[in-house]
């Protein structure tokens, strides 16, 4: 058993589980400062709140009902068996059954254990840890005893778990467990658990289940928990520089509905936990307020408008797309990896703080870490992953903002790639989140492109979207709508003249636009023709390239550049 290196925050750590005529309680870590008194003994102190209330939900459930209990478990790595007291039984209503072999139990003193005589067991149960980590077992029945479990050596033994004490969670199961314990449970999302005023998340089982098995080192950079924590400053702050004579903003509160109000209060309380904002006097002000999301629910949005059109721009260009993905060649297996609130782990530059106060209906508040909606968010951003992973960009790996793509041309080479970006990742304290992740694809989706060793292809939903994308009627749709075209132009051989008859209807102002012949049919020849788009192979630069130029004499005279692989 790892020994206790001093007090930790409270996480979940597990539950056992009433699957067939057994029990469910919720277990939390609290380690506690009496883990130091008990180390040279190897014992560790686990406290489980049970929640207030719980009603029976079947006949092969027994849950406790009532008030709120405290029950105490007990790893005890000196104890030669697992145990459960018999008040606990009794108060569950489990039946017990006598087991063939009587113990004595004492301390490590000598001294009785409980009555000292174990004669009873209980019936086969599941101990549940986490999510995903199930098992079957049964427990010795303690008489009188002062702690409700104690899972001892031989539990420890059979699933060796790598214990963080100062988190209070489980980092890593044993192969054991990964074959016998993990492997058949449904994937199901991390669950959070609210006990007092902390927020206790689930245990890594959960990322330990999803997880390649040549990754499971790394399960601390998929840590939901540390995603959230409050990073110190560093180098990279964000610098709110205002232009000479700015107008501080000065937003309004906005009217908010009754669950706009308690989203409010959810949000702020949950950011004051985190760290990521505090109570301001600052003289400028921005309007907060909600949008709706497509899932019914409400997003946080602040309008910096104002402070972003006085703000000196930071002019670090993010990367251009199909420049980035020319490094593909030869690759043959790719993974994506997707960072967990990103914005959040840069700071605010001290002292500039104050010009990130934001409004509400409860108080002012101001950012100390980079929220959503500043204009020199993502080039801060883009410029500290460059600087970051210098080092590999161009070789095997593409960053774009908080999306990171890694390419290899085999296996264990990906493997070695896929594990150095993960060693940067945890010495910059940075976290993934691992619903967002890809590990090992031979095909996969990457900035709106459909990748393969083959090349490169338009994303299907986007085509369809442009398939059955109706005539634009106002001058602003017709710019959306080649807007959204020009983004998959280099798959359309001469796109600028297909485009031509709609570019002209642009230089025109009126509201309504007056389609002629030529422009309906460009329209229509163009959604045609990216519906038959093929698929762009990927450049070998070690092979000479052909420049054709193609001039033009007419009234519109010009010339085109178009490379080719010989």
């Amino acid at each position: 058993m790892a020994e206790p290196s001093g007090t930790g925050q409270p996480a979940e750590f597990f539950s056992v589980h009433r699957m067939d005529k057994t029990i469910e309680f919720f277990t939390t870590v609290d380690l506690l400062d009496t883990l130091m008194e008990n180390r040279l003994a190897g014992t560790g102190t686990l406290k489980n709140r049970i929640p207030k209330e719980y009603n029976t939900t079947g006949d092969q459930t027994i849950k406790k009902k009532g008030r709120g209990v405290s029950e105490e478990v007990k790893v005890l790595s000196g104890s030669s068996g697992n145990f459960i007291s018999s008040h606990l039984l009794s108060s569950c209503k489990v039946p017990r059954q006598r087991n063939p072999t009587r113990y004595r139990t004492t301390t490590i003193q000598g001294k009785p254990l409980g009555k000292g005589l174990v004669q009873w067991k209980m019936p086969e149960l599941t101990l549940r840890i986490g999510c995903l980590h199930e098992e079957t077992l049964s427990l010795l029945v303690l008489e009188e005893s002062m702690v409700d479990v104690i899972l001892g050596c031989p539990w420890l033994a059979k699933h060796q778990p790598n214990i963080r004490w100062i988190s209070g969670s489980i980092d890593q199961w044993s192969n054991y467990c990964v074959q016998h314990c993990l492997r058949s449970l449904p994937v199901r999302p991390p669950e959070m658990a609210l006990i007092g005023s902390n927020t206790i998340e689930s245990p890594v089982s959960y990322t330990q289940a999803n997880l390649p098995g040549e990754y499971q080192d790394y399960q601390d950079v998929f840590s939901q928990m540390a995603a959230t924590k409050l990073l110190p400053h560093r180098p990279w702050d964000c610098a709110i520089n205002l232009l000479p004579g700015a107008k501080l903003p000065k937003g309004r509160v906005y009217l908010l509905s009754i669950p706009e109000n308690k989203a409010m209060e959810e949000y702020i309380s949950e950011a004051l936990q985190q760290g990521f904002i505090h109570p301001s006097t600052s003289p400028a002000a921005s309007s907060f307020f909600f949008m709706a999301k497509k899932d019914g629910g409400l997003r946080p949005c602040i309008d910096y408008c104002i402070l972003n059109s006085q703000t000196v721009k930071f002019a670090y260009p993010l990367p251009l797309v199909p420049a980035a993905l020319e490094q593909l060649c030869g690759a043959h297996i790719f993974s994506k990896l997707g960072l967990h609130s990103p914005y959040n782990l840069i700071h605010i530059r001290r002292g500039d703080e104050w010009k990130m106060e934001f409004i509400t209906p409860s108080g002012h508040y101001e950012y100390l870490v980079m929220p959503y909606g500043l204009s020199n968010t993502p080039s801060v951003f883009q410029s500290f992953m460059n600087e970051m992973f210098w080092d590999m960009l161009h070789r095997f790996v593409v960053v774009y903002i908080d999306d990171i793509f890694i390419y290899s041309p085999n296996l264990s080479d990906h493997v070695d790639h896929v594990k150095q970006v993960l060693n940067r990742l945890r010495h910059y304290h940075l976290y993934l989140k691992l619903e967002k992740c890809e590990f090992h694809q031979s095909t996969t989706q990457f900035l709106g492109y459909v990748i393969s060793p083959e090349g490169i292809q338009m994303d299907c939903a986007k085509v369809k979207a442009i398939k059955s994308w109706p005539q634009p009627s106002t001058m602003k749709d017709l710019q959306r709508f080649l807007g959204f075209v020009n983004f998959y132009c280099l798959f359309i051989s001469g796109y600028s003249d297909l485009t031509a008859p709609l570019t002209s209807l642009l230089c025109k102002k009126p509201k309504n636009l007056s389609w002629a012949s030529g422009a309906i049919e460009a329209f229509r020849k163009l959604k045609a023709i990216f519906c038959m788009a093929s698929t762009l192979v990927h450049a070998d630069p070690t092979c000479p390239f052909v420049v054709e130029v193609e001039v033009r004499v007419c009234t519109r005279s010009g010339s085109s550049l178009v490379p080719m692989e010989r």
